[in-house]
């Protein structure tokens, strides 16, 4: 029989926090949070297990933060700084197994397999890893071990994160008695929606739904949700029983096949060309900083828009071959404006979107007779440091002051809201 997978789900307790107050050990037994201190009305990202117990939670308004915990101290957020650590501690875990796949900034799975010979059993594993992460950032980090992706994330989610040790193995052998009774709002991907339609189901528990045999399920899921819910029957089915059979993937490893960037406009604004193209250079702008982020460069350009008058509604998505493969701004925008400006209807825009594709590494540049363009890209990574640093509204074109510009807006927001 091939070997049992042995998968972790490890989390960054309060990520961004305690990454603060790792810079800040005046900080180490004060409330922290983090957020924008100078707008009440903005959202907490994260708090430190402290500013929790008084109260203060994820995506509660900073205001209403303080009124909770008056002595609450409340950080900006450096998001530059959370992606580098997270990068960081990929390393780490990569020490261990070069199968790491990223969940999200302050989750990862690991598959350790292949490591348990060299390192020890899973545990020990999961102990040295919490102790290198946290000597060398701050963090401490809580770890689900299961069979599957799944397990491991159930794991974490619902036990490691509520003992002491951060630690929790789920398994086929604990399944039934750990994880069963569980109310089925516990169960990975079952938001307040789904847990309406169990409980009308008559499924309290995530053993409910477990016990049942798929074709009953799928009866039950059909009367409830219609013919179209095998699909999801079959997942949360799986689920229940941590059946999962995906592997972990080194994903941000993988070679990137595109840098997009796109963003929904208020039409009633964007009327006019001139209004409509200051945005169009800031969509710009951020996709050649991100491809030279990434160390690529593009010979495909993608400009895409939605259009609408609030009667009649078009779109579009075209595509340009430039002559040499480049992430220089001017370069990109020639050709994106021109694109535009080509397939544009004339109505306001809702939507737009710009993309680089056909990417390739930018440590090989095609040189200009005219252009100096090892100067230009000089040029470019300068402002790029400049805004790493400071933030990307540290420096901007002189059209993105403009009313109609976006880019300074955008730079308050995180994940599209303002913090």
């Amino acid at each position: 029989m091939p070997q049992e997978r042995t998968v972790m789900l490890i989390d960054g307790q309060s990520f961004y926090a305690s990454i603060e107050k790792a810079a800040r050990p005046d900080l180490e037994n004060k409330p922290v949070a983090v957020g924008d201190p100078s707008r009440k009305s903005g959202i907490i990202l994260a708090a430190c297990p402290i500013a929790k117990s008084r109260g203060v939670t994820t995506a509660s308004r900073v205001g209403e933060a303080l009124a909770k915990c008056s002595d609450l101290v409340v950080i900006r957020p450096r998001m530059q700084t959370y992606i580098t650590v997270s990068l960081f501690i990929t390393e780490i875990f990569e020490s261990f197994t070069d199968q790491v796949e990223p969940y999200s900034i302050d989750e990862q799975f690991l598959d350790v397999t292949g490591s348990i010979g060299y390192f020890g059993a899973p545990e020990e594993i999961a102990r040295e890893i919490q102790m290198r992460v946290h000597l060398s950032t701050g963090v401490w980090s809580r770890c689900g071990i299961g069979p599957s992706k799944i397990l491991a994330k159930m794991a974490t989610d619902n036990f490691a994160k509520k003992m002491s040790s951060g630690i929790f193995k789920l398994d086929f052998d604990n399944l039934e008695s750990a994880l069963w009774p569980l109310p089925v709002h516990q169960m990975f991907m079952v938001a307040s929606r789904m847990t309406r339609h169990f409980t009308r189901m008559g499924l309290y528990t995530i053993g409910d739904i477990a016990r049942l045999e798929l074709g009953d399920f799928k009866k039950r899921m059909r009367k409830e949700m219609g013919k179209q819910s095998d699909i999801q029957a079959e997942y949360y089915w799986q689920t229940a029983r941590g059946i999962d059979p995906s592997p972990v993937v080194a994903s941000i490893r993988n070679k990137l096949k595109s840098v997009s960037h796109g963003k929904a406009l208020r039409s009633s604004i964007y009327q006019k060309l001139e209004d409509i193209e200051v945005v169009l250079l800031e969509l710009v702008v951020e996709v050649c900083r991100r491809s030279r982020r990434f160390g690529y460069i593009g010979r495909v350009v993608n400009v895409g828009a939605a259009e609408t008058d609030g009667q009649r509604s078009a779109s579009f998505n075209r595509q340009v071959t430039l002559e040499q493969a480049t992430s220089l701004s001017h370069e990109v925008a020639a050709a994106a404006i021109g694109i535009f400006r080509k397939y544009w209807s004339g109505m306001p825009v809702s939507h737009l979107y710009v993309g680089l594709t056909q990417l390739t590494d930018d440590s090989v540049i095609q040189l200009a007779l005219f252009d100096d363009r090892m100067k230009a890209y000089d040029l470019e990574r300068a402002t790029d440091e400049i805004k790493d640093k400071y933030g990307s509204a540290a420096i901007v074109r002189a059209s993105s002051l403009l009313q109609s510009g976006v880019a300074r807006e955008r730079a308050e927001q995180i994940g599209g809201h303002y913090i």
